[in-house]
């Protein structure tokens, strides 16, 4: 009987959970509308203005998967030994968002499947892309949280603030 019981929780749980979870263009639309100051296109294919850096964000419904990208620099500016620290960083210092190259550009990327993605994680990963570009030749962080080490000592790691997508309209 107990276990019965646990089984129907678990199950229901997990399809609220699911519901939660169906992320979709409209939503993402209404998300990037209320939550960064410029914003252009539609039908899953969007350009943010976050602060001073375009944001690219491009969906494929029938893979079910997102992208969110900024381009940092040509791959051909790229410095002896950054591509090795750009992947170090890829491990240790950029969580959600990754360097990637395209297209012959050093990039910040997260890609995530479409439907799972929740509100919270899609302003959080724009947050990390955005963070990730910036600290580029730095720091090479995405967030001021470092996974299993990376750097020697604290103060090289920046300090972000908890939303600097925009300015509340709520508030």
């Amino acid at each position: 009987m107990r276990s019965a019981i646990f089984l129907l929780v678990f199950l229901l749980g997990n399809c609220l959970l699911l519901q939660a979870q169906d992320m979709n263009l409209e939503k993402m639309d209404e998300i990037f509308r209320a939550e960064v100051d410029e914003v252009e296109g539609e039908n899953g294919v969007w350009t943010l203005l976050y602060g001073d850096l375009p944001v690219f964000v491009i969906t494929d419904v029938t893979a079910n998967r997102m992208r969110i990208f900024t381009p940092i620099i040509e791959q051909t500016e790229l410095e002896e030994g950054q591509l090795e620290t750009m992947l170090q960083a890829n491990f240790h210092s950029a969580l959600d968002a990754k360097y990637a190259l395209y297209e012959g550009f050093v990039v910040s990327l997260f890609t995530h499947p479409l439907k799972e993605l929740h509100k919270d994680q899609l302003i959080d990963a724009t947050r990390q892309v955005v963070i990730l570009a910036k600290t580029f030749g730095t720091t090479y962080t995405s967030t001021d949280m470092i996974f299993g080490g990376g750097f020697e000592d604290d103060d090289e790691i920046p300090k972000v603030n908890e939303r600097p997508i925009k300015k509340s309209k709520r508030s």
